[in-house]
């Protein structure tokens, strides 16, 4: 039998800082957007102190003189070698990785007693702290759906210990969704609850329990997989959620392996100008992007290789040329010769509403002719793709070496990926 797992870093911007600064550990500290705008990540210290998401770094500043908080500018390279560290560790005790977002991976497990598999489970949440230093907690279950609602538990009920297993229809699975409110549950979003609230469903067990065919005919087969996910069903596949998400990922192995960087680079390219139209589509902007590369693991008699970076955009933005530029850059940086890849990806990290494009006038400054030309030139390339097929219209290479100035005042070292950047230990 296949179970899912969940595994979710604990405020994971944060907590990678702490890993190389533990100075930082159990202090306020928050990690601030592009441009050093405004509070994207916060410790949990930070929100006992009022502090919520999207805050503008300004109207903190007295808090910072004053000592009683620290703000550290995105370090979007350490934390994106971060996540490649703990997926590698998730690669060890599963079957399988599927890296939700940045800080969020699914993971398969085959063969396991549920016995078996609780005791697996709080081995991996064991060992992932222990290689990486990142703190995890771990929900396992038949679907995804109900993975992410074992993950909340373990996450918000302390005597889960960071580890819940659930099984389909059990007392302990009908309790947490009678517990839980029903927006807390995978590809629910608030007017879907609304809707759902007008015919008696309020809870995540009224929605298992209610006619799957019923809940299509009222609403659409999205939330038809939701019910039947909640009842043990495992019906939905990573990307089929199509509520607006934290990340937006594209990937797809390789037709055949490759060591070409031309093709490569083509994919890589395909995969982002995907992901941009994604990120239009549901109405988001991108602060940062990933790109990652992997060799087949399976391939014994290969050199093995699987490597990823992120980069920080100059202003949250959903130009299909800006995020194929940073996509190139990251790329350059990966790609090493002698290997024969076999998959390659783009994930589109920290997304926000474009309606609070507000937020930009805290990053690197753009006309309004520019960004109006920009909304202009992407909304036609969408309209021609959408009449004339995807792909009719398509962006060339970025042009290499881009230069990016940030304003990072408050950059920390990028510890495990640059030899100049390594730890320095100093003997008293």
């Amino acid at each position: 039998m296949t179970l899912i797992g969940l595994v979710d870093c604990n405020s994971f911007y944060v907590s990678c800082e702490r890993v190389f600064q533990p100075r930082l550990v159990g202090r306020p500290v928050g990690v601030l957007s592009n441009n050093d705008g405004c509070v994207i990540a916060l410790s949990n210290e930070l929100k006992a102190l009022d502090i919520t998401m999207g805050m503008p770094a300004f109207k903190l500043q007295h808090l910072v003189g004053q000592g009683r908080i620290r703000l550290l500018s995105s370090n979007y390279e350490l934390y994106g070698d971060m996540s490649q560290r703990v997926q590698a560790v998730l690669g060890e005790f599963s079957a399988g990785v599927e890296p939700y977002s940045i800080d969020e991976m699914f993971v398969r497990f085959d063969g396991f007693e549920p016995g078996q598999l609780l005791e697996h489970a709080r081995q991996l949440h064991h060992k992932v702290r222990q290689y990486t230093g990142i703190p995890v907690c771990v929900g396992v279950a038949p679907t995804r759906t109900l993975a992410k609602l074992a993950n909340r538990a373990a996450k918000k009920i302390p005597a889960y210990g960071g580890v819940c297993v659930l099984r389909a229809e059990s007392v302990e699975t009908r309790a947490l969704l009678r517990r839980f409110e029903l927006g807390d549950l995978w590809g629910v979003g608030r007017r879907l609850v609304e809707r759902l609230a007008v015919l008696g469903i309020r809870t995540g067990w009224d929605l298992a329990q209610a006619d799957p065919r019923w809940i299509r005919r009222q609403f659409s087969v999205t939330v038809e997989r939701t019910a039947l996910e909640l009842r043990g069903t495992p019906c939905i596949e990573m990307n089929d959620v199509d509520e607006a998400r934290q990340r937006i990922m594209t990937s797809r192995s390789f037709g055949k392996l490759t060591d070409n960087l031309g093709e490569i680079r083509e994919a890589i390219r395909q995969h982002g100008q995907r992901g941009a139209e994604k990120l239009r589509s549901q109405g988001s902007l991108a602060r940062a992007v990933l790109v990652f590369l992997k060799t087949n693991p399976f391939r014994n008699d290969l050199p093995q290789y699987s490597s990823s970076l992120a980069v920080e955009l100059p202003r949250p933005t959903d130009d299909s040329r800006e995020i194929l530029s940073a996509a190139g850059q990251a790329l350059q940086r990966i790609y090493r010769k002698g290997y024969r890849y076999q998959k390659g990806g783009v994930m589109l990290l920290d997304l926000i509403d474009a309606d609070r494009q507000q937020l930009s006038l805290l990053d690197t400054p753009q006309s309004t002719a520019d960004r109006q030309r920009s909304q202009s030139l992407m909304a036609t390339m969408d309209e021609l793709n959408r009449r004339m097929g995807r792909g009719t219209v398509k962006l060339g290479t970025p042009s290499p070496g881009a230069a990016w100035h940030l304003r990072c005042n408050h950059l920390t070292q990028r510890y495990s990926t640059r030899w100049e950047e390594l730890p320095a230990v100093k003997a008293r």
